[in-house]
């Protein structure tokens, strides 16, 4: 099965990604409120609205009716995501002391080239788009179990770390994408394979520069002040 070649792939992307100042910040409380209010503005404004997109287009070319519901019912599912996302950072916003989402923030570098491998690649075909699109889901699933289970007792965070995670059931969501992704494999020929397998390694690539964009610090302001 592919599956296990893209687990070689992203193995050693998801354990830097764990370990990242990011999720480590969010496990043990010290991440600086600007980040997490940086990660959900970019998150919510530009990136799930993008996968969303890329998504419809690959229900749009998959050529399994299967497949088709599958993805369609992920389009509708992203979106609520978002906007419950959104919803639960506004709630704790003064419980966490948590600054407001600035919503004239423009989308970071890192998070402009991520929206636009989704774009590409769901526009280039049916293989290519589900290689892009598999590592969101493969890392939301392994991300947000590993902070509900090591999240210090006293983190600030974690009622912030409870809203973040998608449900128990969401672990059906991936074994799903696996199995589908599994099956164009098995069906394809090995150029159309190989499109998958680059268009996956890409896609871990970006996951871990989500997680440095959101972790850097602001830019200080320009002025006589300024170092």
């Amino acid at each position: 099965m592919l599956r296990r070649e893209l687990a070689e792939i992203c193995a050693p992307v998801l354990r830097t990604v764990l370990d990242h100042p990011f999720w480590t910040g969010l496990r043990d409380g010290t991440l600086p409120p600007w980040a997490l209010a940086r990660f959900v503005r970019q998150d919510t404004a530009f990136l799930l609205p993008a996968y969303a997109r890329a998504l419809a287009r690959c229900a749009a070319s998959a050529p399994d009716d299967a497949d088709v519901r599958l993805l369609a019912q992920s389009v509708a599912g992203t979106l609520e995501a978002r906007d419950g996302l959104r919803a639960a950072y506004t709630t704790l916003t003064g419980e966490l002391g948590l600054p407001a989402l600035d919503d004239s923030a423009p989308a970071e570098p890192a998070v402009t080239a991520h929206a636009a491998h989704f774009a590409d690649s769901s526009a280039h075909s049916f293989h290519a788009g589900l290689g892009a699109l598999l590592p969101m889901v493969w890392f939301n699933a392994e991300v947000s179990d590993h902070l509900r289970d090591h999240a210090a007792p006293d983190s600030r965070y974690l009622p912030w770390i409870t809203a973040y995670h998608p449900g128990a059931s969401y672990r059906h969501v991936v074994d799903a994408f696996l199995a589908m992704t599994d099956r164009a494999a098995d069906q394809a020929p090995p150029r159309l394979r190989e499109l998958i397998t680059d268009h996956f390694a890409r896609g871990v690539r970006h996951e871990l520069a989500f997680a440095d964009c959101c972790a850097a610090a602001p830019a200080r302001p320009a002025g006589k002040n300024a170092r």
